[in-house]
């Protein structure tokens, strides 16, 4: 392991990483791998095929379609940072990767994972503008409006994590480079640091905090809202069709939340890697896989495009 370290006066300091991925038989081994391929090209080719659709058929051009492009299109550069090195240590032929390259892995997970909270936060608040004030939504979610929101959910996201990554790459490592995962996340790093790590699982606590709870807060008082505006409609049919619009997106919300805030909003990283490892599969490989099924199965607008671009076709 001569490349790996670098010997000082009195420590040895890690400069690159072992991910153990996934432990079991080679039958295992290639189980998880054919599964992940699977999920991934069809993570890839789902997402791809909502933004196609967006962009080619007309009646789908709205704030709605528009954000849930930005969406897709984050689900295809999420899951790309992680399953293919995933794969690569599956296999076993790419089990090691270098300090600066975990870095970079964790600080695009989470920079990803948080523009997704905001994205959902933002898509919520556009139903709550289309259901709650459908004379005025055109004139306030117009296109300007839309993209800002757009380009402010990518801005944070990407923003907000700057500050535990730019603590964490000043930690130091000089004991186990072993990390027993399948990715570069904040809770490895923690347990092999040498250093006090107080402040960054403060940090990252604080944030965590901020950005999921606040995020669901904003979608939660959407939905309450919307909610209630349904339930006061007189017609049945309208009540179907409010709902419609919205329950692709509530089912997308419950999923996304439910495993994100079991890994991140907890007072201590030094938790069972096993149990977040298992969790982790959920939140960074199911999900993303999920969504455009979800999208397409539930929403009626987009099986209609579907349908006629096929009959086109």
């Amino acid at each position: 392991m001569g490349g790996n370290i670098q010997k000082g006066v009195n420590e040895t300091r890690v400069m690159e990483f072992i991910l153990l991925g996934f432990p079991g038989s080679p039958y295992l081994q290639m189980f998880i791998f054919t599964l992940f391929l699977i999920m991934y090209l069809l993570t890839v080719l789902g997402n791809m095929s909502i933004i196609i659709l967006v962009i080619t058929q007309q009646r789908l051009h709205s704030p709605m379609y528009f954000f849930l492009c930005n969406l897709s299109f984050l689900e295809i550069w999420y899951t790309t940072v992680i399953i293919p090195k995933t794969l690569g240590i599956i296999m076993g032929s790419s089990r090691s990767i270098s300090l600066a390259g975990c870095n970079l892995q964790m600080y695009l997970i989470f920079a990803f994972g948080c523009t997704e909270y905001f994205l959902l936060a933002v898509m919520a608040y556009d139903r709550y503008l289309a259901i709650c004030f459908p004379l005025h939504y055109s004139t306030i979610m117009d296109i300007s409006f839309s993209g800002k929101l757009a380009v402010a959910s990518w801005l944070c996201g990407f923003l907000v994590i700057c500050v535990p990554a730019i603590m964490i790459s000043r930690l130091s490592f000089c004991g186990s480079n072993v990390i027993n995962h399948f990715l570069c996340n904040i809770d490895s790093w923690i347990i092999l640091s040498c250093t006090d790590t107080y402040a960054i699982e403060l940090a990252a606590f604080i944030i965590s905090v901020f950005v999921i709870l606040g995020s669901c807060l904003i979608t939660l008082l959407s939905y309450i809202y919307i909610i209630s505006t349904i339930l006061q409609m007189a017609s049945a049919k309208g009540q179907q069709k409010a709902f419609s619009t919205c329950s692709s997106h509530l089912a997308v919300v419950v999923i996304w939340y439910g495993s994100t805030i079991f890994l991140f909003v907890k007072p201590s990283k030094r938790t069972s890697l096993e149990i977040t490892k298992v969790v982790t599969i959920l939140n960074t490989i199911v999900t993303p896989v999920l969504n455009p099924f979800i999208y397409t199965l539930r929403n009626k607008e987009v099986k209609e495009a579907v349908k006629g671009l096929l009959h086109r076709g």
